[in-house]
């Protein structure tokens, strides 16, 4: 890199690092002031305030991520006009830090790099986090920066993300739990189809689930890996509230839908309360809210998400059997996503064993005796022929790394197919 662009980078990555510790700091004064507004009028004012580059719709989402955490227990009713002048400043701030973002990413765009970059991002997750002093939790940061790099990136090219859809689904959510707000969502009707659209271009990034804490693998997404060229660029971990969605009171309904998952995750709670209620396996929870409309004695199985989507009552919330329900999001598309390194990556592989006694024991040596920690192994079957099987791999490193490089290059004298799927950060939220 030529010394007068290296420079100009720096110079913008020091301005961002300053800027940053500003809004870090104003976030944590802010919460503890209560100017007497309501969201609405919070989400009025602050696009009043607003002189650009930033969106009025992604300063609304960065304030409604603030608004939704709530301000602190401590705050203290506060003159109008002092809260006003904290506004100004975090948006003032917000729209500098996106300037020199652009700046950045012209730079880096001009050598042909990505628009999202995930190690990037969870490089500066991190910081914030380190920054912040309280009493603003390192989750609702994480919300807040989540949006101002996905106005960031808006204002430089309008990504298009694929996800499973339709609308209101928890693919959805997990899809902007990861982009923001400010991009474009494609909702497809299979995961073949988000593979598809990312393949063609029609999409840059798309977004599936791949397994649950409580029900497992989902093999669709498995499946697409095996002959799909796109990679595995990022991972999102969605914890999964579940509700009764319908327009009459419990004991007046006699079906439940939703997406068979979705009812196995249910499936005590429902046999306490709905017994006699006959459960019906529908293509998603999105379309078993939308039974649920327009029938009054369907309930359906879905998000909050949903039922806002689609007009439906909540009945009741959290039902899903266990409150460690997380589901799994892989996000996929043509990036490569950069080592953080200190085993903060994860790799994902997929491979085929030889057909010969002590196969599996030889694919998990190479991993063992370097130290390589695998978090996760399944089998499929192979679908070319009669007890064939594939083998799914998640293990903790980076593809980059040499002592992987090593283990990769012994697992292929074991195994008659290795496929790298992608590396990407391993990080718990």
């Amino acid at each position: 890199m030529p010394e007068d662009i290296g420079e100009k980078l720096q110079q913008n990555r020091d301005a961002i690092d300053a800027i940053d510790r500003q809004v870090v700091a104003l976030l944590n004064r802010r919460v503890l002031h209560d100017g007497g507004y309501d969201e609405a009028a919070v989400l009025a004012k602050v696009t009043r305030m607003n002189p650009g580059p930033l969106s009025d719709a992604t300063l609304q989402a960065i304030y409604r991520a603030l608004m939704l955490a709530g301000l602190d227990p401590n705050a203290r009713a506060t003159d109008p006009a002092t809260v006003d002048a904290l506004d100004q400043e975090i948006v003032n701030n917000l729209n500098q830090r996106v300037k020199h973002a652009g700046e950045i990413g012209r730079i880096k765009h001009a050598s042909g790099a990505d628009y999202y970059d995930p190690t990037r991002e969870a490089q500066v997750m991190d910081k914030v986090c380190a920054l912040n002093p309280g009493p603003v939790k390192d989750q609702t940061l994480r919300s807040v920066y989540r949006e101002v790099i996905s106005g960031s990136i808006a204002l430089e090219k309008k990504l298009v993300i694929a996800y499973l859809g339709p609308e209101a689904t928890f693919t959805q959510q997990a899809a902007m739990v990861n982009f923001g707000v400010s991009l474009d969502y494609r909702a497809m009707k299979t995961i073949p189809d988000v593979f598809g659209e990312v393949e063609t271009g029609w999409a840059d990034y798309g977004v599936v689930p791949i397994e649950n804490s409580t029900e497992g693998a989902v093999f669709h997404s498995m499946d697409m890996f095996v002959e799909s060229s796109l990679r595995i660029c990022s991972q999102v971990y969605l914890p999964i509230e579940h509700c009764l969605i319908s327009q009459s009171p419990i004991e007046q309904i006699r079906e439940v839908h939703s997406k068979d998952q979705a009812l196995g995750q249910c499936r005590e709670w429902l046999r306490c309360h709905l017994p006699q209620a006959e459960l019906v396996d529908v293509v998603s929870t999105a379309e078993a809210t939308r039974s649920a409309r327009a029938n009054a004695s369907v309930a359906a199985v879905a998000s909050a998400l949903s039922a806002q989507r689609y007009a439906v009552p909540i009945q009741a919330r959290g039902i899903q059997d266990r409150d460690d329900n997380v589901t799994r999001f892989l996000v996929i598309g043509k990036t490569r996503a950069q080592p953080l390194g200190e085993g903060l990556d994860k790799t994902s592989l997929v491979i085929s064993l030889k057909d010969e006694p002590g196969a599996l024991e030889k694919t998990l040596r190479p991993f063992g005796k370097r130290g390589i920690n695998l978090s996760k192994i399944e089998s499929r079957p192979s679908r070319k022929k009669a007890w064939d099987y594939l083998f799914f791999i998640d293990f903790l490193g980076h593809y980059e790394e040499p002592l992987v490089q090593e283990a990769l290059a012994e697992l292929e004298l074991h195994c008659s197919f290795v496929k790298w799927l992608g590396s990407y950060p391993n990080l718990p939220y």
